[in-house]
């Protein structure tokens, strides 16, 4: 029977985590950069941003994205869901409207029974059913591990698109989801993790980032990204934008999955953990052993990451009650001019 397959036993990382290191993937980049202009490319590689951005006139403009990676749950069903939720995400961190996607499969068919795969394919067709957008094509491989997830083009305002790296001084930081879901992860595969604590988790990976579309348009949000592979520190690391400024981080404003501090107490946490910390310690004061655990968890359709002009701050608090984030209506860092290091956490 195909529920007897645990995913995660054929993998060596899962989710976002499997992501290239930065400092790798600055590399990679750095050494492949066209010579070309592209006049209409409106967001690109230089900003380090959620997806690309192309103009196709006055009032359309394309955002395309791709994402994949290798099982983070065991259920082949889940897996599907929270791949394609990951993806989609990446449009609504834009402010973007998802219109259509294509799978990305890779499947090890001498290991796992076919069955598992068109499981994995059914839970990306329920959360693209749940927003009325087609799985229309896309292409599969014969791989040595499971892998999954999604091309996805949206649509998007040339004058309404939300940047990660814009947020001014004095602006408020704001986080929609929990931390948590790499340690629980971690927590999986040591069979350390009870029923609830996982569903929990599986409930924030499948929740679509859909308040983000909201935003677009909204000259009192500055800017927006969603917390993935890099984890809090690395994608508000972007958001720093070079130290173009810096930001005050309220440590114990910010929320975590139920249960996932225990983990971290035993020391379970994913080996990409470090691997963030190390991309990114230069830029950071003030973090401790807790919170250096939860901060540099890589996430996988994490929440997201938006910074709200102080002026605003009631307008938004109403926005989120009236879309189910009330747990989340208190800022959890503020913007302000650079300093020395880009992230300062307090306790």
């Amino acid at each position: 029977m195909i529920e007897n397959y645990k995913l995660t036993e054929y993998s060596r990382g899962g989710g976002c985590g499997c992501k290239i290191a930065p400092a790798v993937l600055d590399e990679i980049l750095t050494g492949s950069k066209s010579q070309l202009q592209f006049n209409n490319l409106l967001v690109g590689n230089e900003s380090a941003d959620d997806a690309a951005v192309m103009k196709l006139n006055d009032e359309t403009a394309i955002i395309s994205t791709t994402d994949f990676f290798l099982p983070i749950v065991d259920s082949a069903f889940d897996f599907g869901r929270i791949a394609a939720c990951n993806a989609i995400s990446d449009i609504y961190a834009m402010g973007g409207k998802p219109i259509l996607a294509l799978a990305l499969l890779g499947w090890p068919i001498d290991k796992l029974p076919v069955q598992l795969a068109a499981e994995v394919l059914r839970g990306a067709r329920a959360i693209c059913d749940s927003i009325s957008i087609p799985i229309a094509g896309g292409h599969t491989i014969d791989s040595i591990e499971p892998i999954f997830g999604l091309s996805v083009n949206g649509i998007v305002h040339p004058k309404k698109i939300i940047q990660n790296n814009t947020a001014l001084a004095g602006d408020f930081l704001f986080v929609t989801k929990p931390l948590g879901t790499g340690i629980i992860s971690s927590a999986l595969k040591k069979n350390k993790c009870n029923d609830e604590t996982l569903k929990a988790a599986v409930d924030v990976m499948t929740t679509l980032n859909s308040f983000g579309e909201k935003l677009s348009g909204l000259t009192y949000v500055h800017a927006m990204t969603d917390i993935t592979g890099f984890g809090f520190i690395g994608h508000l690391n972007e958001m720093c934008d070079k130290n173009r400024i810096s930001i005050d981080v309220y440590y114990n404003a910010i929320k975590t999955i139920e249960g996932v501090k225990e983990f971290a107490k035993q020391f379970i946490y994913p080996d990409n953990t470090m691997r963030n910390w190390k991309a990114y310690e230069k830029s950071v004061e003030g973090i401790n052993g807790e919170s250096l655990l939860m901060l540099c968890d890589p996430q996988t359709n994490g929440g997201l990451m938006i910074a709200v002009s102080e002026s605003h701050l009631k307008d938004f608090k109403i926005l989120l009650s009236q879309n189910n984030l009330t747990d989340f209506i208190e800022p959890v860092g503020k913007f302000m001019p650079a300093k020395e290091k880009n992230i300062y956490i307090n306790y």
